[in-house]
């Protein structure tokens, strides 16, 4: 009699873990209203971008230990396909080099003028290579975009946990 007790008390045990984990992974995973809201305008305005017009869109990406200037993508195209750039500056600097206010607009985003010059630029901190985008211009679109990023759509991580986390938009 008490060994099936302690069986069925073991059981329920299992049971409400079950529960209790599931609900929490559930609540882990979750995208609060207005941030999701917020995601589906941002894939309404990519798909109404013009694709014709020699821009890319561009989300600057500052970390301060790394060289590396940003996420850049193609019109119409979503931000999982971006590529983290090196930015060659030889005939326009970046936004925040002009104004000499380095990282001082982060997560901007820009539509930029210029090209894939086909190199590919080493970059130290990260151990990694990335492509080489020339800049000749640039017009801010917003400083104040929807989130690309899964840490910006969570707003539980601290930034400094982030500083040595190179993050692929979605």
């Amino acid at each position: 009699m008490a060994v099936e007790r302690m069986k069925r008390a073991a059981q329920y045990l299992l049971a409400t873990n079950v529960v209790l984990g599931a609900l929490f992974l559930a609540c882990c995973e979750t995208v609060p209203q207005g941030i999701q809201q917020a995601r589906i305008e941002m894939a309404q305005r990519i798909a109404a971008e013009p694709t014709t017009g020699d821009y890319y869109i561009g989300r600057r990406y500052y970390k301060p230990d790394y060289k590396f200037w940003g996420y850049i993508r193609r019109p119409g195209q979503p931000w999982s396909t971006a590529e983290l750039v090196m930015l060659n500056e030889k005939e326009k600097l970046a936004p925040d080099r002009e104004r000499l206010e380095f990282g001082s607009d982060n997560n901007y985003e820009y539509k930029l003028f210029g090209y894939f010059s086909g190199d590919k630029v080493y970059e130290p901190a990260s151990n990694g290579i990335y492509p080489e985008f020339v800049l000749k211009g640039y017009e801010l679109i917003s400083s104040n975009p929807p989130p690309i990023f899964r840490s910006q759509m969570s707003g539980r991580l601290n930034p400094t946990d982030l500083r040595y986390v190179v993050e692929k938009p979605e």
